[in-house]
């Protein structure tokens, strides 16, 4: 595949991506990473998404402004510099199959616990930890999208609450992960994507979410906490059942 058709495709998948995100406030960072981690080398394919879901995630938390769960927001900042520290003072890295699995199962580890000892995000130690949960995922696997929906599964929030104030998370997540790949581990901008890729991409990420508010304005919160749950089940027995192909080929 040339360069322009690649570049091509990576921003029409950014549009898409972005507008799935923008909806659901989920999924599309994780569609995205597969394809970039596919099409490119893994310190530019982290660099670029981080730029791109920043960038997406950031406007998002921008339309939504007003909703902002300020409260939870601090909470998740503490988690992000908790894991910053450790990720900066240990050298352990879990291997690929390990860290496919425990984001396929703490869906359903979620999903499973008694309602009075759910992973609530509005609860201050719960929050520090997604906040840590985050960044370690965005470190290690591209995304930290599926293991923060885990928290806001059964949270007392509306939709535009919810959409607004993981956006501000992601974000955060996102900021962390292009300083590690981008600045930390090789200081030098000659890995970086190119400027022009980086400009179209970002500018199609903010077309897909600024389409993707217009549906989100228009369906109830009924659906959206119905879709969202099914979505994050469904992904979770695919990230799963690969952990466990994956670990098959490994014998």
């Amino acid at each position: 595949m040339g360069i322009a058709i690649t570049s091509l495709v990576i921003i029409l998948v950014t549009l898409g991506t972005a507008f799935l995100s923008s909806v659901l406030g989920m999924l599309g960072g994780l569609i995205l990473i597969g394809l970039l981690v596919f099409l490119m080398p893994i310190q530019q394919a982290m660099i670029l998404h981080g730029l791109i879901q920043l960038t997406s995630n950031g406007f998002r938390a921008w339309l939504n402004r007003k909703y902002i769960s300020w409260k939870i927001v601090y909470m998740i900042l503490i988690g992000n510099l908790c894991a910053l520290i450790g990720f900066f003072s240990i050298n352990f890295v879990p291997d690929k199959i390990t860290v496919i699995l425990v984001l396929g199962s703490l869906p359903y580890i979620a999903w499973a616990l008694p309602k009075d000892s759910v992973l609530d995000i509005t609860k201050k130690p719960i929050g520090i930890l997604a906040g840590a949960s985050v960044v370690g995922s965005n470190i290690i696997s591209g995304t930290g999208g599926l293991v923060l929906d885990t928290f806001f599964q059964r949270v007392r929030m509306t939709r535009h609450q919810v959409v607004a104030t993981k956006a501000v998370a992601q974000s955060l997540g996102h900021i962390a992960k292009i300083m590690f790949f981008g600045f930390l581990m090789t200081p030098t901008l000659t890995i970086w994507p190119s400027p022009l890729l980086i400009t179209f991409a970002i500018l199609s990420s903010v077309v897909g979410t600024t389409l993707g508010k217009k549906i989100l304005d228009r369906i109830d919160d009924g659906k959206f906490f119905l879709w969202t749950q099914r979505i994050i089940l469904v992904l979770g027995a695919l990230f799963i059942g690969y952990a466990i192909y994956m670990l098959k080929l490994s014998k």
